[in-house]
């Protein structure tokens, strides 16, 4: 079967899956709807990664759930919003809340060291239970490797796998630097059953999960899946997809050990949003950055990742097990959420599809946006003429565009084809300027526009690049 027609084969099936499982968009507008399954679909075909799980929270309530592609290659089988995925390194937020509603019960203090709980550790005096959590402890990582070691997949116990890598030198001192550890939460995970008494699923279940109502929860650390989830599958360079190898039981204790519908994990970001479980001083701690002793920030909390993204706080974590990865990504103050969850390892699909439903939530639709996209696009189409209505721009504008300018974008712009489509995928504020970046596809490539808009909709800034 040639490329093209196993590309075909596999839109195909894409769709197929995708019309059997949809579940009405009735919290997104019929066109945003829409212009997700265009962009999921395109996505899963252009990565090859089989299937994906998406849910939506908007305006504090979960307004989208749908699943595409092919939960199962052999025999085929449409992915279904109701089957668990693994969530890899997602799981790393909920060990963070627990160690952080231990703290807040008076059992614990998130500023207490290791030696605390396990002082036989390499300077187990120096490293806190903050930096076990935020990965500045310098503790070295187990699991740095994109794929699944030989050695990982026979069984390991949590003493054996704490005793192997958190005995070694330190990478780094306490507190100097970030760095990823897989390690450092399989102690935590540890610390919080030392202190609770059960098991951290035990622990996870009765404070998270089940006040939450997230009954598809499972453990995959302790056996696979069901029959009814997805099958992980992993890839070598461009060949077909593969089932996944298992990893050996208790390699993924405290660090990537949760499964669960995209819905269930949409609950969680609705609990963090509505600050009722596992509480606001719990989501605090979680989202407030780590600062190094050299005083640069790290862009983490306990367990999530927290950034701006243009005027967009968000809070976001992703995750990777043998044969699954997954995005998650929550932005308080909009009380939105989105989750994407994927059936294939090493791969980019579940980020890049968050990337898109992102820019498609938070595009405003308003009549203004929609008179601008038309002036943005006439006024692109006459660069590539080379020539300007300078009556829609601000004499700054107007002094940007010098007539070595007009000759160079012309000239640029004459190299890259046909126009395919021209979209709007942010809006923001700066210095009273109403700012809008757009993305213009071409045939050869794809340019970023931002355009910046006084308050009697003359331009300031019309620039193009690379995107």
């Amino acid at each position: 079967m040639t490329k093209l027609k196993q590309r075909l084969a596999l839109l195909a099936l894409v769709f197929l899956a995708t019309i059997a499982y949809a579940q009405t968009a009735d919290g997104l507008a019929p066109e945003i709807a829409n212009e997700i399954d265009a962009a999921v679909t395109e996505i899963l075909v252009e990565t090859g990664v089989p299937s994906a799980s998406v849910a939506v929270v908007r305006e504090g309530a979960i307004a989208w759930t749908k699943a595409y592609g092919l939960a199962r290659l052999d025999p085929p089988t449409p992915a279904t919003k109701t089957m668990r995925y693994p969530i890899g390194s997602i799981s790393k937020q909920f060990t963070a809340a627990a160690v952080a509603m231990l703290a807040a019960d008076g059992k614990l203090s998130l500023d207490d060291t290791v030696a605390d709980f396990f002082p036989d550790l390499t300077r187990a005096d120096d490293i806190t239970l903050r930096q076990l959590l935020s990965h500045t402890a310098g503790i070295r990582d187990y699991w740095p490797q994109d794929y699944v070691p030989q050695t990982m997949l026979e069984p390991i116990t949590t003493e054996a796998l704490i005793n192997q890598w958190a005995r070694q030198p330190l990478d780094f001192e306490p507190g100097s630097k970030y760095q990823y550890s897989n390690t450092g939460y399989v102690i935590a995970g540890a610390i919080v059953e030392k202190v609770s008494g059960e098991s951290l699923m035990e622990f996870l279940r009765e404070r998270i999960f089940a006040p939450l109502g997230m009954d598809s929860v499972t453990d995959i650390d302790q056996g696979t899946l069901a029959p009814g989830d997805a099958t992980g599958y992993q890839r070598f360079a461009l060949g077909p997809p593969r089932p996944a190898p298992k990893e050996g039981k208790g390699w993924l204790f405290a660090a990537g050990p949760l499964a669960m519908t995209a819905v269930d994990l949409a609950k969680w970001n609705l609990s963090l949003i509505e600050d009722n479980v596992p509480g606001p001083a719990v989501f605090d701690e979680l989202t407030r950055e780590v600062v190094l002793t050299n005083g640069t920030g790290t862009g983490y909390g306990l367990g999530v990742g927290v950034a701006l993204e243009g005027d967009r706080r968000v809070v976001g974590h992703g995750g990777e097990v043998s044969g699954f990865t997954a995005t998650n990504r929550v932005y308080p103050e909009e009380r939105a959420a989105i989750v994407v969850l994927a059936n294939q390892d090493a791969a980019n699909a579940a980020p890049a599809i968050a990337k898109k439903i992102a820019e498609l939530l938070f595009v405003s639709a308003s009549p203004s946006d929609a008179e601008m996209l038309v002036r943005v696009s006439g006024i692109l189409n006459g660069l590539k003429k080379g020539r300007l209505d300078r009556s829609l721009f601000t004499p700054n504008g107007n002094g940007y565009f010098s007539e070595a300018a007009l000759v160079d974008i012309k000239a640029s712009l004459k190299r890259l084809g046909s126009l395919k489509e021209i979209k709007q995928i942010r809006q923001s504020l700066r210095g009273g300027l109403t700012t809008r970046v757009y993305r213009a596809v071409f045939k050869k490539t794809t340019l970023e526009i931002v355009t910046r808009a006084a308050a009697d909709g003359k331009l300031e800034q019309y620039t193009l690049s690379v995107e």
